[in-house]
């Protein structure tokens, strides 16, 4: 014999009844079965309400109880011939008049007492169970119905009752022993007292109410249908990669629903644990799918961590002092006080110190425990011996949890470490002797990042999911989403990264998926984004509050540049090609590193200085094995490169610049480029990440451009300037002919001092022969003297640059 239970969704409506009653029929060729059956969906809760509205003297509960009848009249409607629904329809009424009866009484008397609220809960089931066998017995006609409160007795604890299972496995055994029904279909949840007054087993009782038929019967097997395929590695609505759990022990069953995984009430393990019934959890719509063996038989060992799991709506109280230290008993009158309250603990740690024992309780128990535990230990409190206890709410309990664990070192570390890299700060931690359990204590806000963390480290074959948060996608953004969405497949093969854009930001819109953008039809999505706003974004990347979150900066805007600073705080990578933040004050340039190495939370900018040149990454080199800088001559703008490689006779200077433009090569703003600001925030930043400490106004910047020029207001004047000083350029350009030299910009640093300007470069020189848009750097080191290190190619550009951008993004996701 197999016991079947189906939960509130499997017999949500007449469309998943029917699943149901395939699932039986097909199953009943095979072997006799009880089928245990829950309250349709949502009425237990619909009961619930309408009992308090009553109770309230709110006559609202009148249309609740009416949308209560509707959905059961109409099931039976669905299933009964026409011909057969009379006395049936008659029934049902029946049990609903008798519930209005109840209800009318609780609005009279203004008050819901426990006992009546478990009679009033247990229609739930006695409806659904009567409908469900009548429409059984439309195709199946050896089934039959019987009440489960003739055979399941318990005490009077009404709203969780305790089985007495002595007498109720006589009373199973003996009804089954003459029960010669094929399928015999009984209601979940609901139980009765030794003189007859009903009990309710407690929220998610059916699971129970079946375990205990099971286990009187010695059943083959105990079968719970439910929504999922069965138990997950961990919680499918918070992490989209759980998966399910093909076998699972006893142990670990029990240890993962008492944290959370509400495809199993925790009490439903115990009785067929002592008989050693397996339990098999499947879909009712996907029948076919394999679910989840429960069992004590030995598996082979494959992961040690067979899920993580998570409890909401936690508070932690902390009992501290030195007239704890020593004190026999303390810990014994703190349990005594919530005992007397009726609280649970759901989490234990205490110092070895004895200086101070920590519990976690519900929420909604909180104020209470303050209070009684302040009370009792009142006296001390007044003493100073003791402190008022500590209350931290909001909080929530995550727990690795796998029988094998205890066989596998570092285990600990790997959870916590996982944490750490993402900032989520632990507030307290407990591990039985079983070792078969890891707890922790965070806040509530960071259960989505630290559940979807643990599971991409523990059980996603090691690959690293990065969401990016990209604000800025004109030239080289653009790049950067064509770069990724060409790449994605190699990363995740290759290099194990997954990489998701979850937000685009230009200077009119912006959008967010949380799943991840479309990046085939991104510019169609960003399109039908909200108007783009910095505080907002900022405020929905926090929100989101994501695993290995980056922030990419692809814009040249000081105000985004500001920002860095509250991604960083709260451990969100900064990737940027912005030169503002890292060339601005010292001060807040040495700031932001050190919030990147104190919030874990890389702030990576290679493409600040020649696109996407290894030249940052060099000195960082350099200086980490002890070496030091001590010289720096260098070509640093390619649209300046590029523009003076191409000024001659033929071409003026202002279609040059406007062709470097075109091309992509200068800043939106030219004059950034054309002013020696753009070369000397370059220079600046080689320079720090030497080890030296320089501000932008020591830089001597010798421009070549008229001052008029560099006044202008606008793009339009700025280039109608160029053709008035035509003859200065011309001027310049004929000198260095003359000098039998080619115009390069460099940059230079030595002792101490840093200068950028246009400079006569002769043939003998490494920057004479440099073409086209390249850099050049020359690193002259205390290792590299007579030959210095050269580091030379395309320095500008919307590709490289955006490749540049990647190759950060991709070192973050391989750290």
């Amino acid at each position: 014999m197999k016991v079947l239970k189906f939960g509130g969704t499997s017999v949500a409506n007449a469309q998943n009844i029917k699943l149901v009653l395939d699932i039986v029929i097909n199953k009943a060729q095979e072997e006799k079965l009880i089928v245990v059956v829950s309250a349709f969906s949502k009425v237990t809760d619909l009961l619930l309400l309408a009992s308090q509205k009553a109770a309230a003297g709110d006559e609202i509960f009148k249309e609740i109880l009416a949308e209560i009848e509707k959905k059961h009249l109409d099931a039976l409607k669905e299933f009964i011939p026409v011909s057969e629904q009379s006395s049936l329809l008659s029934h049902v009424k029946r049990i609903v008049n008798h519930l209005e009866t109840l209800l009318d009484g609780c609005f009279l008397l203004g008050e819901l007492s426990n006992r009546t609220s478990d009679t009033i809960l247990s229609f739930g089931e006695l409806l659904s169970s009567y409908i469900i066998s009548e429409a059984l017995k439309q195709n199946l006609k050896n089934s039959s119905y019987k009440d489960s409160r003739e055979l399941i007795k318990t005490d009077n604890h009404f709203g969780k009752a305790t089985v007495n299972f002595e007498v109720s496995n006589q009373l199973i055994a003996d009804f089954f022993a003459s029960n010669e029904n094929q399928v015999v279909v009984m209601p979940g949840f609901i139980a009765a007292s030794l003189d007859g007054i009903n009990t309710t087993l407690g929220r998610g009782g059916s699971d129970y109410t079946a375990a205990i038929l099971a286990g009187a019967l010695n059943a083959s097997e105990l079968e719970i249908w439910t929504d999922v395929n069965g138990m997950y590695t961990a919680n499918p609505k918070i992490v989209k990669q759980a998966q399910p759990i093909a076998f699972i022990s006893y142990q670990e069953a029990m240890e993962l629903s008492h944290f959370g995984a509400k495809v199993l009430y925790p009490p439903t393990i115990q009785p067929v644990l002592k008989k050693n019934i397996p339990i098999l959890i499947k879909n009712t719509f996907e029948p076919e799918a394999e679910g989840t063996y429960i069992s004590n038989q030995e598996m082979a060992h494959t992961n040690p961590v067979k899920g993580i799991s998570h409890i909401d709506n936690i508070t932690l109280i902390t009992l501290e002092g030195p007239g704890m230290i020593g004190v026999a008993g303390s810990s014994k009158r703190l349990f005594e006080v919530l005992s007397h309250q009726n609280i649970n603990v759901i989490f234990i740690t205490q110092a070895s110190s004895e200086h101070s024992i920590c519990i976690g309780i519900l929420n909604s128990d909180a104020d209470v425990a303050e209070e009684a535990i302040n009370k009792a230990f009142e006296i001390e409190i007044l003493q100073n011996k003791i402190d008022p206890c500590i209350v931290e709410k909001n909080l929530c309990i995550i727990a690795l949890v796998g029988e094998n664990m205890k066989n596998h070192q570092g285990l600990s570390g790997r959870m916590f470490s996982t944490l750490g890299k993402n900032n989520v700060n632990i507030r307290a931690i407990a591990q039985g002797a079983s070792e078969r359990n890891i707890s922790a204590v965070i806040n509530e806000r960071d259960v989505k990042k630290a559940l979807n963390s643990l599971h991409e480290n523990f059980f996603e074959e090691n690959t690293k999911q990065l969401n990016l948060f990209v604000m800025g996608v004109g030239n080289v953004g653009e790049k950067f989403i064509e770069q990724i969405n060409q790449q994605k497949k190699f990363l995740k093969h290759n290099l194990k990264i997954n990489l998701r854009v979850i937000a685009l930001s230009n200077s009119r819109k912006m959008y967010f998926d949380e799943d991840g953008i479309a990046l085939k039809e991104w510019q169609f999505l960003l399109e039908t984004g909200e108007p783009a706003d910095k505080e907002k974004f900022i405020a929905n990347v926090k929100e989101l509050n994501l695993r290995n979150s980056i922030f990419v900066d692809i814009t040249a805007n000081e105000s985004v540049s500001k920002t860095y600073e509250q991604y960083l705080k709260r451990n969100i990578a900064v990737v940027t090609c912005n030169k503002i933040a890292c060339a601005s004050e010292y001060d807040n340039y040495k700031k932001l590193k050190k919030l990147s190495r104190q919030f874990n939370a890389p702030f990576l900018f290679e493409t600040n200085v020649g696109a996407g040149l290894p030249i940052i990454d060099t000195v960082k080199n350099l200086i980490a094995s002890g070496d030091k800088v001590n010289k720096i001559q260098a070509v640093l703008s390619g649209s300046l490169n590029f523009i003076f490689n191409n000024f001659d006779e033929k071409n003026t200077f202002h279609d040059v610049v406007k062709e470097a433009g075109v091309q992509g090569f200068t800043e939106p703003d030219p004059k950034i480029d054309l002013s020696g600001i753009d070369v000397a925030r370059k220079i600046l930043i080689l320079i720090r990440e030497s080890g030296y400490k320089m501000e932008i106004d020591e830089i001597v910047n010798e421009s070549f451009m008229p001052a008029e020029c560099l006044d202008t207001t606008s793009n339009e004047a700025f280039f109608e300037s160029l053709k008035t000083h035509a003859a200065h350029f011309e001027t310049i350009y004929k000198e260095a002919l003359s000098k039998d030299s080619r115009l390069k910009y460099v940059a230079q640093f030595e002792n101490g001092k840093a200068n950028v300007g246009l400079r006569f470069i002769p043939k003998d020189h490494p920057f004479y022969n440099l073409e086209g848009k390249d850099n050049i750097v020359l690193f002259f080191t205390d290792r590299y003297v007579d030959q210095p290190i050269l580091i030379k190619g395309a320095g500008a550009g919307a590709a490289v640059t955006a490749s540049g951008i990647f190759a950060d993004v991709i070192r973050i996701g391989n750290v």
